[in-house]
């Protein structure tokens, strides 16, 4: 007999739902769009993968008969969210048809034989490290901004660098994205916890792990994660992620930040400077965003200006006691940046029209952004 279940409507929406990011992108392997069912005891195992990220969801049902099959994960996605009923029963049949029935609706979705999908990695659970899920979530959401799009670089960008440190005898994890033209990082101490995470040199995660990680942060009070030979392993409650880690090196990103001098910073009211920049930011050329500062004693005029549609100005107040400067930089860098931000007010250190800018908050402790300027 294969397999049969019974399983409530909402708990299989949310398991499928969490797949579609790694089962839903057209490949050369057709069986890459389809998600796994398995039964495992008296639960249900979803597992979708993309090769390079693979996740793993348990959901508690009525197991009639166990079994697998794989099912195109959007169609049967879709098939649940439309559904009114409160429970669900799927039922494969002959010919790897499932028969699906929520309430007085019936469907036939046709599957794959679970044994031609991927075999999902394996790793030593007992090597995980707990951690709060809202310190890994700090990290992820002040660098990921930064990240390349795959394919914009011939370095490993498009990911996020990830470090471990001790300094006088405390513990820091360190994350650092760019794009090459700006460069975000953060850094929170923690506790010897992270000692135990096997990191015997630095690791870099890329774009759809870190976006799924920080998914995972949202499930739950604390998460659990490990660094394998060339996998990253991330747990909370009964969802599995795995993610293929990129090799090769992350471009070396001290001698911009040890460049910059940390002397006579422009301060301005963050949400002003925010709300300026975004009016700013409808008058750019779509292409470079750039907006020009004219920066002269306790004054700053933006500017923007677009051929087609017109321009834009706009005039702030400033506390700043450095040389007069008037320079161009990427609009929606500063935007990104400081929407991830806390403190009121933001520190700008601007060397010369050539230097680039690092701005930092008081209330925002360890996190630096980095913006290259560009000519006007």
């Amino acid at each position: 007999m294969s397999l049969t279940l019974n399983i409530h409507r909402d708990e299989l929406l949310t398991g499928l739902s969490s797949v579609q990011n790694v089962t839903g992108k057209k490949g050369t392997i057709a069986i890459l769009s389809n998600v796994l069912l398995q039964t495992e005891g008296s639960m249900l195992v979803l597992t979708g993968t993309d090769l390079e990220v693979g996740i793993r969801n348990k959901i508690s049902a009525e197991i009639i008969s166990q079994g697998s099959i794989t099912l195109p994960s959007r169609k049967l996605f879709e098939i649940i969210r439309e559904t009114p009923s409160d429970s669900v029963k799927i039922e494969i049949l002959e010919n790897n048809q499932a028969l699906i029935k929520a309430g007085k609706s019936e469907y036939r979705l046709s599957g794959t034989p679970s044994d031609e999908f991927p075999a999902f990695p394996e790793y030593k659970e007992e090597n995980l490290v707990s951690l709060p899920s809202d310190f890994v979530s700090s990290l992820i959401d002040k660098t990921n901004f930064c990240m390349a799009q795959e394919g914009e670089s011939q370095f490993n960008l498009a990911g996020a660098l990830l470090m471990r440190e001790q300094n006088e005898g405390a513990y820091y994890l360190k994350m650092v994205a760019t794009d090459g033209h700006r460069l975000s990082l953060m850094e929170r101490k923690t506790d010897d916890t992270v000692a135990k995470l096997s990191m015997d040199k630095n690791i870099i995660i890329p774009r759809k792990g870190l976006q799924e990680m920080r998914k995972f942060c949202d499930l739950g009070e604390d998460i659990s994660i490990n660094f394998e030979e060339k996998q990253a392993v991330v747990k909370t409650g009964d969802s599995l992620l795995i993610i293929r880690l990129m090799q090769g090196d992350f471009p070396d990103f001290s001698n911009i930040i040890g460049m910059i001098k940390k002397e006579k910073p422009l301060s301005v009211d963050k949400v002003v400077f925010l709300q300026s920049m975004k009016r700013m930011n409808l008058f750019v050329e779509d292409k470079y965003n750039a907006v020009q500062f004219d920066i002269k004693g306790n004054r700053m005029v933006l500017s923007s200006q677009n051929i087609d549609l017109g321009n834009a100005k706009d005039e702030l107040d400033i506390e700043y006691g450095g040389d007069d400067l008037n320079l161009g930089f990427n609009g929606r860098y500063f935007m990104e940046a400081m929407q991830v931000m806390h403190s009121e007010k933001v520190k700008a250190f601007i060397g010369s029209v050539e230097s680039p800018c690092l701005i930092e908050g008081d209330e925002d402790e360890g996190f630096k952004s980095i913006i290259m300027p560009m000519k006007i």
